[in-house]
């Protein structure tokens, strides 16, 4: 518990506010993925059947112009449950980030106040080594295995997170906060029966309405339960989806409003039906549902309340900063920030984009060559500064099992991306975009089942473009994935070649020769790499793991060491040195001493982890 949460128990037990109130007690909060608010009726075109969702809409208030901070859905989560921005909070993609546990997570604030708490998680972004666990007494991230051409993807469908949550809700005696977070309509689009055949030519919005039909299940189940008349419910989505709009195919490359514009749907006790034109944001979520359920704010929080605007008071002035920062940290590209006010958008990139978002609001015409641009970055600026702080912990580098699981899902991820302190015009995301468009195009055919498709592209873009890093990369997977190791090993090697001081690069080759049965290229590999970033454990893993096949036990046990000296809680680490340790044992190099080490770092994983680590490898 934090410190924040401790004092605010002691200074009021009972809020004024909520005895005032008196009705809602609960707060049940829905996160759809990748949902677009002009597939919902309640937005205007209802390119989905979505009634269920319509309905909650029909009773609440539904806020016309909400709009997330970031198009990934580790951050944007992060955002709604801290009720921070990226800049404050420091996590910033869905590879390398983790939620410091300096932050109090709206969890942590509702525990404080004797709520029961429970999150009910539909995909690995949202894996509890991420950080988002924290206040939960129950966090469900049981992923089971989905089949894919890349291998297999943690996710399950929101039938499965429904019935999960349902279970959890009907043994609550007292007041509870509920998450569920529903994957389905994030790539790829594969909606079940009968929505597959009806959206046969739309199958993201047949996604759309298996999620709708899953929550009519949900609130079904909260009115048979009496709960749903003390419920206030809060629907909304971590960001939407491109669909080929301004080029882009998906989500989390750039920051337009197809992907930063969400529904959000607030509804229960209290809460009179109203629709919303202010413009609003996900920090706002945290303070609006503290108001509502008579919890006192803890102080820090960068959003305010939205009670005002659902009771008809009129907006005040302010600023909705924004960045998309995953192409940068996996790319090397340009980063990308940017704020909205007064209906101005200013998007900072080496190629700045101005938009009158009233005259404008699809963003078609950029003003940037009439508008004070150095002023605008100028605002930019102090913008960042106010929101920027102290506990923000700088990036991780993801193990190699978190990568693979999410390229499973889709993301192109890399260790490290080489970060450069001035960006050109090449380097902007609209100059990297036909790249990006190829390299999604490729993700997409594998998804489809059509492998053979996705290298053919990816081989073409690779020889046009031979510095893009993650596409070699992905490459690589699609060949190992296929049992072509050769041409996977053969992939690497051409991505080295052309780009020797690449550590993305440099390391993945290096851990794939180990795959390989080519120990002694593979220890000449790592050690490059390691001489350029000298903090991902992976890689010292993959050095213990070439070391041992070589016969250097002694410099393997320090590789392994230095892996568990970076992440002493990694699971696959300690078991791969318990491994280390018993062959030693057993081959007679070393006495009792290394059994009893063997059997001690078996034992040090949690359970949890030590299941997850099976369960995923």
């Amino acid at each position: 518990m934090k410190w924040a949460a401790v004092l605010i128990v002691l200074v009021s037990l009972v809020s004024p506010a909520a005895a005032l109130r008196g009705e809602a007690r609960n707060l049940l909060l829905v996160t759809v993925d990748t949902l677009r608010p002009d597939r919902l009726g309640c937005y205007g075109q209802g390119k989905a059947r979505t009634p269920a969702i319509d309905a909650l809409a029909a009773r609440g208030a539904l806020f016309e112009n909400a709009m997330a901070h970031t198009p990934s859905t580790l951050p944007s989560h992060t955002n709604l449950l801290l009720g921070l921005t990226p800049p404050a909070h420091g996590v910033r993609e869905n590879s390398k980030s983790r939620v410091s546990e300096a932050f109090l997570t709206l969890a942590e604030h509702l525990k404080a106040r004797r709520y029961a708490t429970a999150a009910f998680i539909g995909a690995f972004p949202l894996d509890s080594r991420f950080g988002l666990g924290q206040g939960f007494d129950v966090y469900d991230d049981r992923f089971p295995m989905k089949p894919s051409a890349m291998g297999f993807a943690p996710e399950r469908t929101a039938d499965a997170v429904v019935a999960a949550a349902v279970s959890w809700l009907g043994a609550q005696t007292g007041p509870w906060f509920c998450w569920i977070h529903l994957w389905d309509p994030h790539t790829p689009y594969a909606p079940p029966e009968p929505f597959r055949t009806e959206y046969a030519a739309d199958p993201y919005s047949g996604e759309v309405a298996f999620v709708d039909s899953e929550l009519a299940v949900l609130f079904e189940a909260l009115r048979k339960a009496g709960q749903a008349d003390r419920t206030l419910t809060v629907l909304t989505a971590d960001h939407g989806e491109s669909l080929g709009e301004h080029g882009e195919l998906t989500h989390g490359y750039f920051a337009y409003g197809s992907t930063l514009h969400v529904p959000l749907i607030i509804a229960g006790p209290g809460v009179l039906p109203r629709r919303v034109g202010a413009a609003v944001g996900h920090v706002d979520v945290f303070p609006t549902v503290c108001g509502l359920l008579g919890v006192p704010d803890p102080p820090g929080l960068q959003g305010r309340t939205l009670e005002p605007l659902m009771t008809g008071g009129r907006d005040k002035p302010r600023v909705l900063y924004f960045e998309s920062l995953e192409p940068q940290l996996n790319y090397g590209c340009a980063p990308l920030r940017g704020f909205v006010e007064n209906r101005t958008k200013f998007i900072d990139s080496p190629l700045p984009e101005v938009y009158d978002l009233g005259r404008d609001p699809g963003e078609t015409a950029n003003v940037a060559a009439k508008a004070d641009v150095p002023a605008l970055r100028k605002r930019l600026e102090a913008i960042l500064k106010g929101l920027t702080g102290p506990a923000a912990a700088p990036p991780t580098v993801a193990d190699d099992r978190t990568r693979e699981k999410l390229r499973s899902l889709g993301y192109v991820v890399s260790p490290v991306a080489r970060a450069r302190s001035v960006y050109g015009a090449e380097d902007d995301l609209k100059s990297f975009l036909p790249f990006q468009q190829r390299l999604e195009r490729a993700i997409l055919s594998t998804d489809a089942g059509r492998p053979e498709d996705a290298v053919r592209e990816i081989e073409a873009l690779v020889r046009e473009k031979p510095h893009f890093s993650p596409a070699y990369i992905y490459l690589a997977q699609i060949h190992t994935a296929r049992d072509r190791m050769d041409e996977a090993l053969r992939t690497m090697d051409d991505g080295v070649r052309a780009n020797p001081e690449d550590y993305a690069l440099l390391a993945e080759y290096g851990k794939a020769l180990v795959r390989g049965g080519r120990p002694r290229e593979a220890e000449g590999i790592l050690n490059r790499a390691v001489a350029l970033i000298d903090f991902d454990p992976d890689s010292w893993v993959g050095l213990g793991r070439a070391r041992v096949a070589t016969g250097d036990a002694a410099r393997a046990g320090e590789a392994f060491e230095r892996a568990l000296a970076l992440d002493p809680s990694s699971a696959p680490t300690h078991a791969e040195v318990a491994a280390f340790r018993m062959g030693l044992y057993l081959g007679g190099g070393e006495g009792p001493s290394a059994r009893y080490q063997a059997i001690a770092h078996y034992e040090r994983p949690s359970p949890l982890d030590a299941a997850r680590s099976s369960a995923f490898g």
